[in-house]
């Protein structure tokens, strides 16, 4: 696959800015939609008992920030498509999970591998942040790229699924943020606020202890790891559960995760319920590690490139190339991005399929001329 995701510019107001976003990729959008509602048609749902999964978001979603429900009434009413569908895009994640749960079926997971090098580890003296999104095959003709321009805050770069607000990405004051599945039995107990709303929330945030702040205190539906950065060169790995968070930080300047939880702590808390459907998780976190520390102190891009690029134990690998599903579905599984961030130069890129394509397109943000104060020197 060649095609690269396109970038979508959008500003003003919330449903100003949905409006603007759903007309720019209907289409695509459509095909966000038609994936996920699938799934749950597939399941035994029809769309009144898909509307139903759906609404059940929408009083945390107005709890947590009113404005994302704008956004999203914009991206229906620009790209034609019913609200409903904005939302289960947005919440495809929990909903996907409730649905499941419901029918008494196993989810699929969703993968990833993430890394965070620090700047002292870098041939630049710069901070470095990057994943692999392991998830759906299908799920890179969906891709796209939102430059998001904000009166209120700091503009915002996100790589995300077609109609949703975030998933990966970065800010003008130096901010980047990638996420991973995690599981533990304290899962879907309560319902909390959709993933890809905690990380847009994120890099809106106008500091990076905001941010953080954000992803630690935010109640979640399910486990989730989310890795934070800032470009004055501070790392954080946060494994959250549902009503918890475990940090993480960097050792000599290196800190990365897959898909199982690595504190000490959420061990003796926690049941990891999610390994059997990621069992590679144990050694995609090492390879990467491993590759990156054999240049130790002159690494850039394009050495977490190449670490990212991994291939051991394929199909099984940190650069999965189309495999069937563990889930037992009929789809394919594969690597659908592997996405790269210079956060000090607001510069992102991104690979759809990379272990079939090594085409890179380049993604670029306006940095604030004074982003330096909200450093963590």
């Amino acid at each position: 696959m060649s095609r690269l995701f396109p970038c979508i510019d959008i500003s003003g107001a919330p449903f100003e800015r949905g409006v603007q976003y759903g007309k720019a990729c209907p289409q695509i959008i459509a095909r966000s939609i038609e994936i996920y509602s699938q799934q749950l048609l597939d399941m035994g749902y029809d769309w009144a008992g898909i509307r139903r999964l759906v609404n059940q978001f929408v009083p945390n979603i107005e709890a947590f920030e009113p404005q994302y429900l704008e956004e999203m009434r914009g991206i229906a009413q620009g790209s034609g498509h019913d609200f409903e569908a904005i939302v289960l895009i947005n919440a495809r994640t929990e909903i996907i999970h409730l649905g499941r749960r419901n029918q008494h079926d196993r989810p699929e997971l969703d993968g990833c591998t993430g890394a965070i090098v620090l700047p002292g580890a870098t041939k630049n003296n710069e901070l470095l942040h990057g994943q692999n999104w392991d998830w759906r095959m299908e799920c890179a003709e969906t891709g796209i790229v939102l430059r998001i321009r904000r009166e209120d805050g700091p503009d915002v770069l996100t790589f995300t699924e077609a109609g949703g607000l975030a998933r990966a990405g970065l800010n003008s004051i130096g901010t980047a943020i990638t996420g991973n599945n995690l599981e533990s039995d304290r899962d879907y107990q309560t319902l909390g606020v959709p993933l890809p709303l905690i990380r847009r929330k994120a890099l809106e945030a106008n500091h990076f202890a905001l941010a953080m702040k954000t992803v630690a205190v935010t109640p979640k539906s399910g486990s989730n790891n989310m890795m934070l950065s800032h470009a004055g060169g501070f790392a954080i790995n946060f494994e959250c559960a549902p009503d918890e968070v475990f940090p993480l930080f960097e050792v000599d300047g290196l800190l990365v995760h897959a898909n199982h939880w690595r504190s000490p702590v959420a061990q003796v808390k926690l049941k990891n319920t999610g390994i059997g459907g990621a069992p590679e998780s144990f050694y995609r976190d090492i390879r990467v590690e491993q590759l990156l520390k054999q240049r130790h102190g002159s690494l850039t891009l394009e050495h977490m490139k190449n670490a990212f690029f991994d291939s051991f134990g394929t199909p099984f690998a940190v650069c999965r190339p189309p495999r069937p599903s563990s889930s037992g579905e009929d789809n394919l599984s594969a690597t659908v991005a592997m996405i790269l961030m210079r956060p000090a130069m607001g510069f992102m890129e991104i690979a759809p399929l990379p272990a079939i394509n090594q085409e890179f397109g380049q993604y670029q943000l306006d940095m604030e001329s004074d982003y330096a104060r909200y450093a963590v020197w």
